[in-house]
């Protein structure tokens, strides 16, 4: 039988600054933007003694801060959080060669040739990590992706979780349908008012009542989501699509100098992401967020793919041109796409390529 297992890191932003601070140790922390909760930002993470006060991951700081005065707000060390994540990665790299790297704090393994059980290869992984890291994770383990993820957001945590066929409806039904992988807040508004609030409550309609309310696509996906059918392969290579950066202002702009000064600096920072992993760019997507939180994109598809900032540079602002500043900006951000391989690296870089918005 086919054995996935799906690991993730516990609070992992926080956990590295408690691993680098001890005296934060039983503290409310919260990771996020410059650590300033008086200046624009939201929450990356925060550890579990926050969580307690209601604070979340995208939760603005500043309302964060109004949840917890007394938490201690931390910058973003993304260096620091790469490194740890190598760590915990090489030892999951021991455990079994195919993995899938879906994230700076997650992964998948397939473990269903190991002739171990799922309770003893939890326990080499949770012990490795914690060796070679000192930090702590929550394993979730199933017959595939999908039931696997979800294993590993039931007991967290250090926790661990099996699914199997024979316990499923016990421990996936009773589960609200926002649960399911790609059911955000809107659709589970949206299934909340057709009467489906729990995944067993899916379960138990028909694929054509299913199809006839949400289309054949969809329709299909709930119907074996909710019976936990899910065939998808582990993606054990993958090349980048797309690599960006952007930045919100602390104050509303509207000066085309601070604009003008911020883009090239953003453009350079996106380049050379690219090119430490081999790779040039054929579309330069610039973004503004208006203070009205109006969010337009402007793109230009060049004639070639390049890495030379100067072309990249003069692009993002033809595309910048084509924006009216009436209205005072609240973000700006460049996308660089149409990614190709200049031929020149080992490859294992572009792996590595990770959107860091």
């Amino acid at each position: 039988m086919r054995r996935i297992l799906h690991i993730d890191m516990d609070a992992f932003f926080a956990a590295v600054e408690e691993k680098k601070r001890p005296e934060l140790a039983g503290k409310p922390v919260v990771v996020g933007g410059s650590g300033d909760p008086t200046r624009r930002g939201v929450v990356s993470t925060c550890n579990y003694e926050a969580r307690k006060f209601g604070i979340h991951s995208a939760m603005p700081l500043r309302t964060a801060y109004k949840l917890c005065p007394k938490a201690v707000f931390l910058p973003v060390d993304f260096e620091a959080y790469s490194r740890e994540s190598e760590r915990f990665k090489e030892v999951l790299g021991q455990v079994s060669p195919v993995m899938e790297d879906v994230g700076i704090d997650e992964a998948y393994l397939d473990i269903s040739d190991i002739e171990m059980t799922p309770e003893e290869i939890s326990r080499q992984i949770k012990d490795g990590i914690r060796q070679a890291t000192g930090l702590t994770c929550t394993i979730g383990i199933a017959p595939n992706k999908l039931l696997a993820k979800i294993a590993s957001d039931l007991r967290k945590p250090d926790g661990l979780t099996i699914i199997t066929k024979q316990n499923l409806e016990q421990l996936i039904w009773p589960l609200a349908v926002r649960k399911l992988y790609g059911v955000g807040p809107k659709t589970e508004a949206a299934l909340n008012a057709m009467g489906y609030s729990t995944i067993g409550e899916l379960a138990a309609r028909s694929k054509e009542e299913l199809v006839g309310q949400f289309g054949e696509s969809y329709g299909e996906y709930l119907y074996e989501a909710a019976r936990g059918i899910d065939d998808s392969p582990l993606v054990t290579h993958w090349e980048p699509k797309s690599a960006s950066r952007e930045t919100t202002f602390e104050r509303d702009v509207q000066d085309w100098q601070v604009l003008a000064k911020t883009l090239v600096g953003l453009v350079r920072e996106v380049i050379d992401d690219i090119r430490e992993r081999d790779y040039k760019a054929r579309t330069v997507t610039v973004k503004i967020r208006y203070s009205d939180f109006i969010t337009l994109t402007r793109a230009k598809t060049m004639e070639a793919a390049v890495d030379d900032e100067a072309t990249i540079r003069k692009t993002a602002f033809e595309c910048m041109k084509r924006f009216e500043f009436k209205k005072r900006v609240r973000l700006i951000g460049v996308r660089l796409s149409g990614l190709e391989k200049t031929g020149q690296g080992d490859g294992e870089k572009g792996r590595k390529l990770l959107r860091r918005e």
